[in-house]
């Protein structure tokens, strides 16, 4: 079946970059067929149809319409349209979509290495180190090799918005202690999820919309998703009142931008370096909406919504520190992962101490201009 659904597809993209994108001879009698016959690509989301990243999906396939003069048109759809929020890379795989934008993280149950790519250890690279050692540092070639070779799938995949480090979360009650976390039901992924359990908490992987149904159940005491915004979005100030910037848990994310290979190999050339080309104009869109919609809605949920934010304690954050100290010889019983970590740390020893040694302290100057703002 699914090899039928493939064919379908990849015949539909043929027919379709015949009408919409050569200029034949028969193209050339009819140009209103050509300009109304544009290559349509259909894309899900893992994104609720309200949440932000729904508009920063759309941000790419603006993009695209754009830079192609409209040849190419992304047909984007959110999360359960065609399938599940988790089931994209399936999808993508199977022919039953074109495209997906989502996180690889999503696909952990499949490959813990898919962790690896945007929610695994933090040498003390930042999610903007991480993307750079996606595309300079060998992460490229190494997620081809995981997803096509390892796991045999049919997809190309590519990363783009490096995004803030993920909050730890929403908590009905201060949390500063380890011990004040044991014991509880809370939601995160990947393996994030490996780390909060081998830390005291019992974890949930629950899709971003039955994260604050699954709250109010009593599923679950305690969740992280992303961001203000989203946080936000899915109502998280009516659950809980804490809010715990700053963790280790999942710092180094970005957005996975997913293609058929059967799509990106019928592609024209110039609309296939559109598509590809168009992640790294949507990485610079996404981060500065990001930067201007987290930061006013971390402000209303401050001052609106009567939610106290807080910074992760340091105790906390060294024992999950310690915690990626115990679980990163596991991880590296497998030869793939520890290639890839083996990879992750040599970047990250380079290219983090130029960072760090050549940043100044910014704290520094924005509490010489904002003082007492920043709160421990």
């Amino acid at each position: 079946m699914a090899d039928k659904t493939k064919m379908d597809r990849r015949s539909f993209l043929k027919r379709s970059a015949l009408a919409g994108g050569t200029a034949t001879a028969g193209a050339l009698a009819a140009p209103a067929v050509l300009a109304q016959s544009p290559l349509v690509i259909k894309m899900q989301t893992s994104w609720p149809a309200s949440n932000i990243w729904q508009e920063f999906a759309q941000d790419y396939a603006d993009r695209v319409q754009a830079m192609s003069g409209g040849r190419l048109q992304i047909d984007l759809l959110p999360a359960g349209a065609v399938v599940g929020a988790f089931q994209v890379l399936d999808a993508v795989h199977d022919g039953v979509i074109d495209a997906a934008h989502s996180v690889p993280v999503y696909w952990y149950g499949k490959n813990k290495a898919a962790s690896l790519f945007g929610t695994g250890p933090v040498f003390g690279g930042s999610a903007t180190t991480m993307l750079s050692w996606f595309y300079e540092g060998g992460g490229k070639a190494l997620y081809d090799e995981l997803t096509q070779d390892v796991m045999g799938l049919d997809i190309d995949g590519y990363l783009g918005f490096p995004m803030p480090a993920q909050p730890f979360g929403w908590f009905k009650d201060p949390v500063t202690t380890v011990a004040d976390i044991e014991g509880f039901k809370y939601r995160t992924v990947g393996l994030a999820a490996d780390l909060l359990q081998s830390m005291g908490m019992s974890v949930a992987q629950l899709p971003g919309g039955e994260i604050v149904p699954a709250m109010e159940r009593g599923v679950i005491d305690a969740f992280e998703f992303n961001n203000p915004t989203s946080d936000k979005d899915f109502g998280a100030q009516d659950v809980a009142k804490n809010y715990f910037l700053s963790s280790y848990h999942q710092a180094s994310e970005s957005f996975e931008f997913l293609f058929s290979k059967f799509v990106m190999d019928d592609m024209e050339p110039d609309l296939k370096a559109i598509l590809v080309h168009g992640v790294e104009a949507a990485s610079t869109a996404n981060t500065a909406k990001a930067m201007r919609v987290y930061s006013a809605d971390l402000q209303w949920l401050q001052n609106e919504a009567g939610v106290t934010v807080h910074r992760t304690s340091q105790e906390i954050l060294d024992a999950q520190l310690q915690a990626w100290d115990e679980l990163i010889p596991e991880l590296e019983s497998d030869p793939f992962m520890k290639k890839c970590l083996d990879s992750q740390r040599e970047w990250v020893e380079q290219v983090t101490f130029y960072e760090l040694m050549n940043a100044p302290d910014y704290a520094l100057a924005y509490e010489h201009y904002f003082p007492g703002k920043l709160k421990m």
